[in-house]
């Protein structure tokens, strides 16, 4: 290490453009890292679907779920494995340990599931095998398309969009919500049917029939080879209406002589609104480990091109930003860093000296720059976690410059040059600069090693500090005292400070003046009193622990701050059509348009997309206005249940959106027993007495619907 520093102070030039290029690798790391509000982790969840029309629970439970049960139980490392079977449909939920690699799982999962799909019913449609992402069900970017223009308008600029946006490499998925699929009605007349004597199986198969490409091999010749095809795709509602069925009596009879056409769409499966509104919702969903920025604003790029060829009338409405608050976010915490940073530099200049704090201070920027670009090269994104660990090694990371320069500045202040002064204070204190740093960086290792989602979750904290103080280290031992051999200064030596060092190293400590003789007279005090010092040093202790039983405000994993929206989930049970579900959602949503304090409500209706309960019949996203100009969220919902509350049939629950790692309800129970009807019973018992627990809301059970 000596000959280390020996050479930086003497190569000089050399260390410099290092830094240098240590700040320049920094700063363009800094632009390019992805960057996010929560760290993006792996779950180790994966979700098995399989759709099959009209089946009942029961038969779902026969034909579905134990088929994927008997296959997917061979997998290895499940922890537990949940099943769930519901009208037309069939889940699989599988567990497996935080330290499985997901990716080998996944593909574990889906062989398993191709083995089974063999013992599946024919008519049972492909089992979706996904990886459960929380950013599935949080989208990064929700638009809305409305306005005074027909249905079909609506539809056909969404689905443009749609496929636009989907071949974006930051977008893992894009889902329209508030439209149907379009498709061309064929109408038959049965008296002309009888007319012609054409049975109705004549016909019922024939577009289906016809409507298909005919590859007929290739042609080959002197003159090269071409492939042969018999084109029949039906295009437009004449291909269909020209299509001929029979000759009766010399003559063809055709489609348009016993049917009519018409271009139409299939009955809708949800519904979209805005504020009471129509409309066709847009949900953008991010890639895990893309650059969020750059994904949104590529797509606000992609839509803006797009509305300059869209008719007069269509209004875009963005209802949810993730990147508008990731960058609030960001700017905050870096506020924060950076006042940090100026308060350091003041403390410095006030003990130390400008000369002196400018050259401790180069060791922040530095040990920055080197932290975000170890970050970019590991692959990490710069988060709110990262941030965190940034604010709190401020104060760590200039300990070591701060020793060298101190004594550097001595040895000057004696008559030593600075290159030599600046070398000796670093070779002098290099191994105690080492042990302390090395002693900070060994209490955040095993953090590194946390488990379980936590683990995950909190790990960029140790890492960013590792990545900091190890920089700090290098700044101290090399950088600093390079800087110093070439620009240092000694600072005030004035005769009291000659007297005390005499004073110091004679061993006469209490000759010495000002604030540290008062505290080497205090300490010396302390130092014949030993018990004393060490029982009140424990009662100080002791009355800190309970003046925090008695005062704290407890314990939780991520404090409580206020939220920029919320939801309202409707449920309700029985056989309901949409349109009657829609009406449920209508009376709800039509109570909240003029709660004070809510600027947008995003309602959604029937079929709601992924994660969403069997009894789930629509939920409304409330966007709240700026949390300066309004009351508190909690007291908005509260008037919102309040409003809603004498509707009869359906339950409402209110909920503000989740911070931090997002892991569901707080607490879950879960009862197990191979009597249905006892299960039932139970279940009902517990969710009645969780519902009369003071402080207890949004109580749910997933026994079977009647």
């Amino acid at each position: 290490m000596m000959n280390i520093i020996q050479t930086a102070t003497n190569r000089s030039r050399t260390v410099l453009i290092a830094l240098l290029v240590i700040i320049g690798a920094g700063i363009v790391s800094y632009n390019t890292i992805p960057k996010e509000s929560e760290p993006e982790i792996d779950v180790p969840f994966i979700f098995v679907e399989v759709f099959l029309e009209g089946v009942s629970p029961e038969d779902a439970e026969r034909l579905l779920v134990r088929p994927l049960e008997q296959e997917l139980q061979a997998v290895e490392g499940v922890k537990e494995m949940v099943s769930s079977s519901g009208e037309n449909r069939a889940t699989v939920t599988l567990e497996f340990e935080p330290e499985a690699d997901v990716d080998k799982a996944l593909l574990d999962v889906r062989e398993k599931v191709d083995q089974a799909k063999a013992k599946l019913p024919a008519t049972a449609e492909e089992p979706q095998v996904m990886q459960v992402k929380f950013s599935r069900f949080d989208p990064m970017l929700v638009m809305l398309l409305g306005g005074d223009v027909s249905e079909r308008t609506l539809h056909a600029l969404s689905r443009a969009l749609r496929d636009e946006i989907g071949g974006m490499s930051g977008v893992m998925e894009v889902n329209v919500i508030g439209t149907r699929e379009e498709l061309l009605e064929v109408i038959i007349d049965p008296m002309l049917l009888e007319s012609y004597n054409l049975s109705p199986n004549d016909v019922l198969n024939f577009v289906e029939s016809n409507n298909r490409l005919v590859a007929a091999g290739a042609l080959q010749g002197e003159q090269g080879r071409f492939a042969i095809k018999v084109p029949g795709v039906i295009q437009s509602p004449e291909d269909v209406l020209s299509l001929p069925i029979k000759v009766d009596q010399g003559r063809v009879v055709r489609f348009r002589d016993i049917a009519s056409v018409r271009r139409t769409f299939k009955d809708a499966e949800g519904y979209a609104r805005l504020n009471g509104k129509p409309a066709v919702a847009i949900e953008v969903v991010s890639r895990g480990e893309s650059n969020m920025l750059k994904t949104v604003e590529d797509v606000k790029a992609i839509v803006m091109r797009a509305s300059k060829s869209w008719p007069a009338g269509i209004s875009l409405t963005y209802t949810r930003d993730k990147s508008y608050y990731i960058k609030k976010n960001i700017s905050t915490l870096m506020n924060n860093v950076a006042t940090a940073v100026i308060l350091v530099f003041i403390v410095l200049i006030g003990i130390l000296g400008i000369q002196n704090a400018l050259l401790v201070g180069i060791a922040i920027p530095g040990s920055f720059c080197a932290a975000f670009f170890m970050l970019s090269v590991t692959g990490m994104t710069i988060n709110m976690v990262v941030l965190f660990a940034m604010i709190m090694a401020v104060g760590m990371l200039v300990d070591g410059a701060i020793v060298v320069t101190e004594l550097a500045d001595r040895r000057m202040a004696e008559g030593i040059h600075r290159r030599a002064a600046y070398t000796e204070a670093a070779q002098r204190m290099a191994w105690p600069i080492i042990a302390s740093t090395g002693t900070t960086l060994a209490a955040f290792l095993p953090l590194i090693f946390w488990p379980g989602f936590t683990g995950k979750f909190l790990q960029f904290m140790p890492i960013t500090l590792m990545y900091t103080l190890t920089a700090s280290l290098l700044m101290a031992l090399v950088f600093v005292p390079t800087m110093g051999a070439i620009f240092g200064r000694p600072g005030v030596f004035n005769e009291q400070i000659r007297r005390d060092l005499v004073a110091a190293e004679d061993g006469d400590l209490f000759s010495i003046g000002g604030h540290t003789g008062k505290y080497l007279h205090f300490l010396d005090k302390v130092l014949d009193r030993p018990w004393k010092t060490l029982g009140a040093i424990t009662l100080t202790l002791i009355g800190l622990f309970v003046a925090y039983i008695l005062f704290g405000k407890g314990i939780i994993m991520f404090p409580d701050i206020e939220p920029n929206n919320a939801s309202v989930d409707i449920r309700a049970r029985g056989d309901l059509s949409l349109q009657e579900k829609d009406q449920i959602v209508r009376q709800v949503e039509e109570r909240i348009y003029d709660i004070d304090g809510i600027d947008y409500a995003y309602v959604k209706t029937g079929k709601t997309g992924r994660g969403g309960a069997p009894d789930l019949i629509g939920s409304v996203r409330l966007n709240f206005r700026s949390w300066r100009t309004r009351r508190t969220a909690n007291e908005i919902l509260r008037e919102v249940t309040e409003r809603t509350k004498d509707i009869g049939g359906i339950q409402i629950e209110a909920r503000t959106a989740m911070e931090g790692m997002q892991e569901g309800k707080p607490i879950n129970i879960e009862l197990s027993s191979p009597n249905m009807g006892a299960l039932k019973e139970a279940a009902v018992r517990v969710r009645e007495a969780l519902q009369d627990i003071p402080g207890v809301i949004n109580v749910e059970d997933t026994s079977p619907m009647p």
